[in-house]
């Protein structure tokens, strides 16, 4: 996602997504450590747009 369109979610939407790509990740790495991982860039992927979200979730939350 980009970060315009993360920026238009409401807090209670980021948090749900930062659930989900928090259990993503979970996946993808059992995933990787027992080499059953198709794309590896997936990971990379997934823990920047997690990062972001968290990013801007604590941006939101320090306005409120």
């Amino acid at each position: 996602m980009k970060v315009i369109e993360i920026r238009e979610l409401t807090a209670d939407d980021l948090r749900a997504r930062v659930h989900d790509l928090d259990d993503q990740l979970f996946r993808l790495r059992i995933q990787k450590s027992m080499g059953q991982l198709e794309t590896p860039a997936k990971v990379r992927q997934v823990r920047r747009d997690l990062a972001r979200m968290k990013t801007i979730l604590r941006e939101k939350e320090q306005q409120a």
